[in-house]
């Protein structure tokens, strides 16, 4: 392991050399390559499916697994997005001239050698590959088991390209012992690694982060809600509570629970439950949300959970001040949004809820680095530090100062 960390962080030195134009260049020769290759990607991505088939892995977690074509077009048009992205390096992000005469400049750069440890969807191993190469930093992946086969076609793919353009294929790194005790001994190379990102369910994340020793940016779990108010335009609310809920049950940006203001249940509980019956959605409600529809009970835990499925809680409030107080106790600071045509409402919830990011009148669905015009992400981060909500090729640069003197000594 060390050897192989001490070749991705030698990588480091080559990758700083290049220009913003090779950069771009290589990104766009990896897109076609993708696109080339899509056969033999979907081959190994046959084995995979198979192997969630034959270990009973949910519908989600399958779906999140496969890739045809569409979707492979899809990674590669996210790699040419992210080539066509202002270069986030040697940005001169502040700048000052001392009393002493010294110029001050703070310049963006590369964090370094980043591991990403990562489970079930492929497409992460190009978005997060061309996003650290974009932004001068070496990547080392670790793909979970059930999508192994398409993570390393993918992978030698990328790295296909390095090779071509005479660059290290270390830039681009798949972690050789991808068992528990290598990822807990990679999580603690801080000597080579520079950030760990892990990105995946609730035990995955707490492992890293008990035992690490790296810097972690930790993309949690993504317990989201949508609180439709009394003030809310219902045939708006229904619309957007069934793309957020049932068009990807199995993402991170999905809602769990859908929290409805008690002035407005009695008429519109039933609506939602009708359209989400279309969706054949499994419903749990709060003894209020009973005593309006039928539906199966909602425990305390239940609040808690990320479903990755098509689960959905429904919990009555008394007002906005209310759900706010419910996404503050059970919600995981990742997505939430509100429903309403109230100024005041709207910006309290917005100012109120703490998470990466807060909607007004739109699908936590949005989150998302490909959505917010990142091209892709590295993951949603749940951190207040140093990044929050989508990771793009900005969020994946620190920055040094350069600083310029003639001559000049401290007294």
């Amino acid at each position: 392991m060390q050897e192989y960390l001490s070749r991705a962080k030698a990588a480091c030195a080559n990758l700083s050399q290049t220009s913003g134009r090779l950069r771009n260049e290589v990104l766009r020769e990896m897109a076609r390559a993708l696109r080339t290759e899509r056969i033999s990607i979907m081959e190994a991505n046959k084995k995979d499916l198979e192997y969630a088939k034959a270990n009973n892995l949910s519908a989600a977690m399958v779906d999140r697994l496969m890739l045809d074509e569409k979707r492979i077009n899809g990674m590669a048009e996210s790699i040419e997005t992210i080539a066509s992205l202002i270069d986030p390096l040697g940005r001169t992000l502040d700048g000052w001239t001392l009393p002493n005469g010294l110029m001050v400049q703070k310049v963006s750069i590369p964090i370094g050698v980043i591991g990403v440890i990562y489970e079930s969807r492929p497409n992460v191993t190009s978005d997060t590959a061309a996003l650290c190469f974009k932004s001068g930093n070496v990547v080392v992946l670790k793909g979970g088991k059930e999508a192994i086969n398409s993570n390393f076609t993918i992978a030698d793919v990328l790295r296909g390209v390095l090779d071509k353009f005479g660059l290290p294929k270390e830039i681009i790194s798949m972690l050789p012992d991808a068992s528990r005790e290598g990822v807990m001994q990679l999580v603690k190379m801080d000597r080579y690694v520079d950030l760990i990102i892990p990105r995946g369910g609730e035990s995955l994340i707490r492992a890293v982060c008990d035992n690490a020793t790296v810097p972690v940016v930790k993309h949690d779990k993504g317990v989201c809600h949508i609180y439709v108010d009394k003030y809310a335009n219902i045939d708006n609310a229904l619309k957007i509570a069934i793309n957020a809920k049932v068009q990807r049950p199995g993402v991170c940006n999905s809602m769990e629970t859908l929290l409805v203001d008690e002035s407005i249940a009695a008429s519109a509980l039933p609506l939602f439950k009708a359209e989400f019956d279309k969706f054949s959605t499994k419903l749990k409600g709060c003894a209020k949300t009973q005593e309006i529809i039928n539906v199966a009970e909602a425990s305390e835990d239940d609040f808690y959970l990320e479903y990755g499925d098509n689960i959905l809680n429904i919990k009555v409030v008394d007002g906005v001040k209310e759900a706010v107080a419910h996404i503050t106790k059970y919600g995981s600071g990742h997505s939430d949004a509100i429903i309403s045509d109230s100024y005041q409402n709207t910006e309290f919830f917005l100012n109120a809820v703490d998470s990466a990011c807060v909607y007004v009148n739109a699908s936590t669905r949005f989150t998302d680095g490909g959505e917010f015009g990142f091209g892709a992400e590295v993951g949603i981060s749940t951190n207040k530090l140093h990044s929050r909500g989508p990771m793009g090729v900005n969020d994946l640069t620190t920055y040094k100062y350069k600083v310029f003197g003639s001559g000049q000594i401290r007294e």
